[in-house]
């Protein structure tokens, strides 16, 4: 896990007992359910970006900012917390940090986070999908929440990415391991075989 990785778990853990200690497990999703909409106001607004990311932006003018327009609009547990992160000078990381904190209330309550790739990020068939989720039950003991993506460098198959682990099914990658066997000296096995065949 990389460093940013690592301090944004820390504040996100740091968020979720505030949560919990305001009212358990509820409050803790409450809060979650917050900060997921809060994160994608900040991807799909370019200006409230900069003023998170700017270091051009004074940090009592972005406090200000911070302040006039979050008061009324999130929750005061939720206000707080990004005036702390503002404070640590972390803003730019916010992004990491609600991550974070979906992956520890997935985890709370028995759920894991799973990136599904494929060629064109469709969902896969309903059979197969709970084959694998059923795979995924038996291999973690948690329910898959999965999230659809495309990955054009793909030709077929799938990858999987749960939490940190790459899972890498796809057809490009097995060719390429097929390949690198048969470099490795699987080569004459192969001729030989050819050989005996065609012999």
């Amino acid at each position: 896990m990389a460093t940013n990785d690592k301090v944004a778990t820390v504040y996100a853990h740091a968020l979720l007992e505030m949560a919990q200690k305001q009212g358990g497990n509820a409050r803790a999703q409450e809060i979650g359910e917050e900060f997921r909409e809060l994160s994608e106001v900040i991807k799909l607004d370019k200006s409230f970006r900069a003023l998170l990311a700017s270091p051009t932006v004074e940090r009592a003018a972005r406090s200000v900012a911070l302040g006039r327009i979050l008061k009324g609009n999130v929750s005061d547990t939720l206000l707080r917390f990004i005036m702390v992160v503002d404070r640590k000078g972390r803003l730019s990381h916010l992004a990491e940090m609600e991550e974070a904190y979906d992956e520890l209330l997935q985890g709370l309550f028995g759920k894991t986070e799973v990136d599904v790739f494929t060629v064109d990020g469709q969902p896969l068939e309903k059979t197969t999908e709970s084959s694998l989720r059923e795979r995924l039950r038996t291999a973690t003991g948690r329910e898959a929440v999965f999230h659809y993506a495309a990955d054009a460098s793909m030709i077929g198959g799938i990858k999987l990415r749960i939490e940190d682990q790459l899972v890498d099914g796809s057809v490009a990658t097995r060719l390429r391991r097929l390949r690198e066997s048969i470099i490795q000296g699987g080569g004459a096995t192969i001729r030989g075989n050819t050989e005996r065949f065609i012999g």
